[in-house]
């Protein structure tokens, strides 16, 4: 394959290396992602930031624990990151449905890295905003493509599992982050700018190792269908599930399902730009409206669950527990060890039990701890600082958080991310998925501003609001979101071609379609092939043509068989 330059590992790789290759880079990225936000946790502690630098706050002389004066600057300026990473989002996913993965994924590297500069460099709260919102721009664009190539690369039967990998390195972003600012905290006493500057300044190094490697990596098979370049996409696509052996026959049916697909959304739907998304205009029974709604508050619900609160408030938690201030860091810095270990359970169970199994008992879960930690740190503070009782409860409400972290990790962390990915058309994959950050954005946003006045108006009670989130989630994951484990990504236009909002009429609907239109899920059937075992080639009539009779309706096949018998009968009358 002369059009893909020699230095593609898609030339020296194939099968479970390549994927693991492009796994690896995907998780670099998510890396990144992740020490993005743990890294803001510690820098608000430091000193010299908030008191010196932002001036938002100023150490207790007590205890050394940050007072804030002015909550509103503490949270706009955390908040405003996440302003960047909608407008990114945006950016990335027109840019990558138009100008490919492997581009948007160097441009948004590129762009976080002058962010990351500016952070660093930042003098004051003006220009440290500025810079939170460049910074957002390129984690923004990040964000929007890079779970989808890692989604149009995997395998269908084992595409949660590599993104569950992805997000466990996520985590392990934000352990390093955590670590990393525990251990500048002892230098010089921790009062200087090296204690902030230098965490910020870390996010460079990944930055940089992705933006250098990306080009070596292979464009995702299912973009280059999309806009032609259907020989390159054929290579690409045999290499990532292999030739020989049993292998035959896997990468052409695949090939086959993505050029059937692309052509059939071509002919149901008109160009979609993200405002025709959002209300669905144009889409017919594509049904992108319903898509971009259910990935919104997906992402949205991830957020007010309490993940966001329990990472601004445990070290309150912690201190109300009786632990000293000097060793809240290191117990906080311990349950994102749990958190990190506690995503390989979502890596083994992920494609098992499937994407709703795994939000429900999630849900069910972290509802009961968030339940019980507001419980808890509120008995404990009835009683005298310090005493048995008051360390009794509190112990236990610390014991909630880990186990809400844990479960966070093991369920809720991956699923919105992988099924916004997972779930849109061909031809908006990118601009779908961005959608889903842009949920994201708006629900992080969001808490993150209004969290430090939320939380010191009702202080531990918010923990309730967190868990009546969790219980509205299981009638809405229930009700709305079909099952997208175990089908491939060509599927996904038969799965939400139901008229229903409900997931019940969507799964019958998708049953008749699948068995209406078997030419369009030839890679899900085991056992099928499109190859001819007499002469190795592809078996003729299914050249990428789709047939006339091919529909989203489960009602057009039946009309045109009827028309047919009819017009037999006639003629034979």
């Amino acid at each position: 394959m002369d059009i893909i330059p020699r230095s593609n590992v898609v030339h020296k790789l194939e099968k479970r290396s390549l994927l693991i290759a492009i796994n690896c880079i995907a998780g670099l990225s998510i890396f990144f992602f992740g020490y993005d936000q743990g890294m803001m946790g510690g820098v608000n502690g430091a000193v010299d930031y908030y008191d010196t630098t932002m001036k938002f706050g100023h150490p207790d002389p007590k205890t050394g624990a940050p007072v804030i004066d002015n909550t509103l600057l503490q949270g706009g300026i955390v908040s405003i990151y996440y302003l960047g990473t909608l407008i990114g989002c945006l950016i990335g996913g027109a840019f990558g449905d138009r100008y490919g993965r492997i581009k948007t994924i160097g441009l948004g590297a590129g762009w976080a890295v002058i962010g990351a500069t500016l952070q660093t460099s930042a003098q004051n709260h003006t220009w440290m905003i500025c810079a939170r919102l460049v910074n957002g721009w390129g984690t923004g664009m990040l964000n929007a493509i890079v779970p989808v190539w890692a989604t149009e690369t995997a395998e269908h039967k084992s595409r949660g599992q590599f993104v569950a990998i992805e997000f466990t390195l996520n985590i392990f972003g934000v352990v390093v982050a955590y670590w990393i600012e525990y251990g500048a905290n002892f230098y010089k006493g921790g009062t200087g700018e090296f204690t902030w500057r230098f965490p910020i300044a870390f996010q460079i190094a990944p930055l940089l190792a992705l933006f250098a490697i990306c080009w070596l990596f292979p464009e995702s098979p299912r973009w280059l269908v999309k806009v032609g370049r259907k020989e390159e996409a054929r290579y690409i696509l045999g290499r990532l599930r292999g030739e020989t052996g049993e292998d035959v026959g896997k990468a052409e049916a695949e090939f086959q399902d993505i050029c059937n697909i692309a052509e059939l959304e071509r002919k149901t739907a008109k160009t979609q730009s993200y405002f025709s998304m959002l209300f669905g205009i144009g889409s017919g029974k594509l049904h992108t409206g319903r898509r971009v709604q259910l990935v919104i508050w997906l992402q949205i619900m991830q957020e007010w669950i309490g993940i966001a609160g329990v990472t601004i408030f445990a070290p309150t938690i912690f201190r109300t527990a009786g632990i000293p201030n000097a060793q809240v860091q290191w117990i906080s810095g311990l349950n994102t060890i749990t958190y990190m270990f506690a995503t390989l359970i979502c890596v083994f169970t992920l494609d098992r039990i499937g994407r709703r199994w795994t939000l429900y008992w999630g849900s069910v879960v972290q509802g009961i701890s968030m339940f019980l930690a507001g419980g808890l740190s509120t008995a404990g503070l009835q009683h005298p600082a310090g005493s048995a009782l008051a360390r009794g409860y509190s112990s236990g409400a610390v014991a909630m958080i880990f186990l809400f972290t844990a479960t966070f990790g093991a369920t809720w962390l991956t699923v919105p991310w992988l099924y916004p990915a997972e779930i849109f058309p061909l031809e908006v994959r990118a601009k779908g998925n961005a959608w889903g950050v842009v949920g994201w954005s708006i629900g992080n946003g969001w808490l993150t501003l209004l969290l430090p006045v939320i939380f010191k108006a009702l202080e531990q009670k918010t923990y309730y609001i967190f868990g009546i989130a969790n219980v509205i989630t299981l009638p809405m994951v229930y009700c709305l979101y079909p099952e997208s484990n175990q089908r491939t990504l060509e599927e996904m236009n038969l799965l939400f071609a139901a008229d229903s909002i409900w997931n019940w009429e969507a799964e019958k609907n998708f049953a008749i379609l699948k068995e209406q239109n078997p030419e369009l899920v030839q890679a899900a059937q085991r056992g099928h092939s499109v190859i001819d075992p007499e002469t190795g080639l592809p078996k003729t009539g299914r050249q990428g043509s789709v047939s006339r009779n091919m529909s989203l309706d489960v009602n057009a096949l039946t009309n045109h068989e009827d028309a047919y018998e009819e017009k037999q009968t006639f003629k034979h009358g």
